[in-house]
């Protein structure tokens, strides 16, 4: 496991468009389907990443709240099954239903969406407003695996929650960190260095 941070795409970024398969309903789902969110919530994640199994119950709970208040939520696993064969489509299906995720669950086969948000890490999380602008990039919390923190969601419900009601959002933006994307041989983006 190779730890990464976020790579804090710059703010005021326009959400890059993106149609994906939905694995848990076969569906294809693309950012117009987000057209009437008030913001929308766009997490790079996976299956086996220890820093997202360490936050996905929250994460749940987390997308049921923002879903409440007109915020949406999608996850986007991005990773080469190949190397992660526990992120492959048929499992994530099995994730979103055991965790109980109501937001739709991606997957990136060929990671150009990951390259198109620069992400670089699981979970990387973007927060766009309703013109779909990014607002705010960075950690879920301070919580990590054996920090013992709670695992809260504050910095992202801050965010969030600063959206909806019309407030500045909160600075300093702290870059999520975990384990890298699992790019394809040969599929490295350049955004590294």
């Amino acid at each position: 496991m190779a730890l990464t941070p976020s790579t804090m795409l710059e703010l005021g970024t326009p959400a890059p468009d993106f149609t994906l398969p939905e694995p848990a309903t076969g569906n294809a789902i693309s950012l117009d389907d987000f057209a009437d969110a008030r913001g929308l919530v766009v997490i790079f994640m996976c299956n086996h990443c220890p820093y997202v199994k360490h936050l996905a119950d929250e994460l749940a709970r987390f997308g049921r709240d923002c879903q409440a208040r007109g915020v949406a939520v999608v996850g986007i696993n991005s990773n080469d099954p190949a190397q992660k064969e526990g992120d492959a489509p048929e499992h994530m299906a099995v994730e979103a239903r055991s965790r109980g995720y109501t937001f739709p669950y991606l997957f990136d086969a060929d990671q150009a969406v990951a390259k198109a948000y620069r992400a670089a890490c699981t979970p990387d999380i973007y927060l766009f407003d309703a013109d779909r602008k990014l607002i705010y990039r960075g950690q879920f919390d301070d919580s990590r695996p054996g920090n013992e923190r709670p695992v809260t969601g504050a910095d992202l419900r801050a965010a969030v929650n600063a959206l909806v009601d019309g407030g500045p959002i909160p600075e300093p933006q702290i870059p999520s960190i975990g384990c890298n994307i699992k790019w394809k041989p040969g599929n490295e983006p350049d955004y590294f260095g």
